[in-house]
């Protein structure tokens, strides 16, 4: 059969465009998860009094976070990721509550992987700080709530900046390092300033769990960055962990110190947390436990009843999970967070709970 001169470069033309429109085209998938609950108060709230007329057990219903994921992978080793974030209520004491959930950009960057098989993937745009992300996936129950250090809003899970993410020997050493403004996703750039975050994870021995938190591991953060201001913000992490299929154990520490301005004294912090998982054997069910204790001035001798700037806290969280499906887990628990001084304050009364979660994933 022959094509005239116009037929052929039709032709060319349209296969061309064909070979373009296929490498152009991305795998696209669609994933979320969302935490729903139900808290009561275990010890009677007096600020009821001015709404019910006498102190009860506040208790609510919440979406306490939810996401949706929408993650593209190109040719060329090219990715993109866009997660939506909306964030919960949390629960009312004494009559007072947010009034309304919140929707936030919680990731938007994309990656580069250079080649398949490489060790590096260099990233740009709002994305994982290095190390909440990572202590989440070991821990395993963000249903239940965020890590010490997210919880005291030591640092964010989620920043502006550019970073390298690494990876070796199938996890048997992993990092994640990057420049971001320091100010987290919810909050604009305070001044030109920037940290430096870094993680570094090495697995000691294997066990039957693998992936990037799988076997015993020794784990290190470190965070040098500048407060709006000029101040100091830093931040310093060592963590032992052990992960199982049936078992996880971690213990850590961090430090840090931050200040105002140039000028202004340095405030010491300190923050301990153990945590452990027991999957039971042949069964659905797991037990969990965590200890967090956190000092935010550890140079304050201050024994006001309800200084929570300057007072030791102490969390205990407990609890019993079930996995309905793969998709559907719950998780009934206690938390309770007390200062080390005033334990019949305010402070103490709102934070002593037994919680209801829901974890559906799809």
């Amino acid at each position: 059969m022959r094509f005239s001169v116009a037929r052929r470069v039709m032709l060319a033309v349209t296969l061309g465009l064909g070979v373009h429109v296929a490498a152009a085209r991305a795998q696209v998938s669609v994933s979320g998860v969302g935490y729903f609950q139900y808290g009561y108060s275990l010890k009677p709230d007096s600020g009821l009094v001015a709404t019910t007329g006498h102190a009860g057990h506040d208790n609510n219903f919440d979406v306490s976070r939810s996401y949706v994921n929408v993650n593209a992978k190109f040719a060329d080793g090219v990715s993109a990721r866009i997660t939506s974030d909306v964030d919960g209520r949390g629960l009312s004491f004494g009559g007072v509550s947010e009034t309304q959930l919140t929707l936030r950009l919680k990731y938007a960057f994309f990656g580069w992987q250079p080649n398949a098989k490489g060790a590096l993937t260099y990233k740009f745009g709002l994305m994982q700080t290095p190390w909440i992300d990572w202590e989440e996936n070991l821990w395993d129950y963000r249903m239940q709530g965020t890590t010490a250090f997210d919880r005291n809003k030591l640092f964010p899970s989620s920043d502006f900046g550019a970073g390298i993410d690494g990876m070796w020997n199938y996890d048997q050493v992993n990092m994640q390092v990057g420049v971001y403004n320091g100010e987290g996703y919810s909050s604009a750039p305070g001044d030109p300033g920037k940290d430096v975050e870094g993680r570094l994870s090495v697995r000691l021995a294997k066990s039957d769990m693998a992936g990037r938190s799988g076997g015993l591991r020794a784990t290190g953060y470190v965070q040098i960055g500048q407060s709006n201001g000029g101040g100091t913000r830093q931040r310093f992490i060592g963590n032992v962990s052990y992960k199982s299929k049936a078992l996880t154990l971690a213990a850590e520490i961090g430090l840090g110190q931050d200040s105002v301005n140039a000028t202004h004294p340095k405030q010491k912090q300190q923050t301990l947390s153990a945590f452990g998982v027991f999957n039971l054997p042949k069964s659905k069910a797991a037990l969990i436990a965590r200890v967090d204790v956190f000092d935010p001035n550890t140079d304050s001798t201050s024994a006001a009843t309800n200084a929570t700037g300057a007072n030791k806290q102490t969390r205990f969280i407990g609890g019993v999970s079930y996995a309905i499906t793969p998709n559907l887990r719950v998780l009934v628990d206690v938390d309770t967070n007390s200062l080390e001084n005033g334990s019949t304050n305010s402070f103490d009364k709102s934070r002593s709970m037994l919680f209801f979660h829901t974890e559906i994933k799809f």
